[in-house]
């Protein structure tokens, strides 16, 4: 039976982080709202046991799980995409959640009051948070990040143990979505951050994910997304 991901249509979102995990297995699922529409995601939602607070959220079976860090924890021992050991199984977890901080850091560049309001009724709040990000936040997140992978004992080509775990994947989609965002902000990246950017090289040349990068599945960013470009966000040259 094939994986069921109930997300948003138009946006890579919250939910790209699951089909990043869903893809490099080589699963099959069901992008369910992709097939019947958004309103299915409230229909199924209503009918569940457990539902999730919001999308995106997994069925397996009669399984259904939310929230993309419980979601990756349960995908990533089913499709061998996380450490068998329980130190570096709950290592890897710890990793998303951190991951999972900084995507709503860079969300709230664009949203600092509220998700609901637009952005056009808080770009003075928006340009005062974009600084901070800019100036303090990614460093302060990338800087821990390029640790980690230094002080992998494995190496320095995963974040945890020596394969792919979905905490590479997600770091990879993290990576993506900012320097869209940001591109002047993440023009020198490469020379700041060589591990970061050498498991982004990786994780993009895994055949499958290259496959699914080059596919029509894989949806372009936009202005509705997580990460989003503004120009006057991305401070100066």
């Amino acid at each position: 039976m094939a994986y069921e991901l109930y997300y948003w249509t138009g946006i890579q979102g919250r939910g790209e982080y699951v089909r990043l995990v869903l893809e490099a297995a080589g699963v099959p699922y069901r992008d369910v709202a992709r097939e019947e529409g958004d309103g299915v995601i409230a229909r199924v939602s209503k009918e569940a046991a457990t539902p999730s607070f919001a999308p995106p959220f997994l069925r397996d079976g009669d399984l259904m799980v939310g929230q993309v860090a419980a979601i990756l924890l349960y995908l990533g021992d089913k499709l061998d995409l996380a450490p068998k050991e329980p130190h570096q199984r709950l290592w890897t977890h710890q990793i998303q959640l951190t991951i999972a901080d900084f995507i709503l850091e860079g969300h709230d560049v664009h949203h600092p009051i509220g998700a609901g309001e637009y952005y056009e009724n808080q770009k003075p709040e928006s340009l005062r948070r974009a600084r901070e990000f800019r100036e303090e936040r990614v460093p302060k997140f990338l800087d821990w990040f390029e640790g980690i992978l230094a002080r992998n004992p494995e190496g320095p080509a995963h974040l945890v143990g020596n394969r792919l775990s979905y905490a590479d994947l997600s770091l990879f989609q993290v990576m993506d979505g900012l320097t869209y965002a940001f591109p002047k902000l993440m023009a020198g990246v490469e020379q700041r951050y060589p591990e970061i950017t050498a498991l982004c090289r990786s994780v993009s040349q895994h055949p499958k994910i290259a496959a699914y990068l080059a596919s029509d599945r894989r949806l372009p960013s936009n202005e509705s997304d997580l990460f989003r470009h503004y120009p006057e966000l991305d401070g100066r040259p």
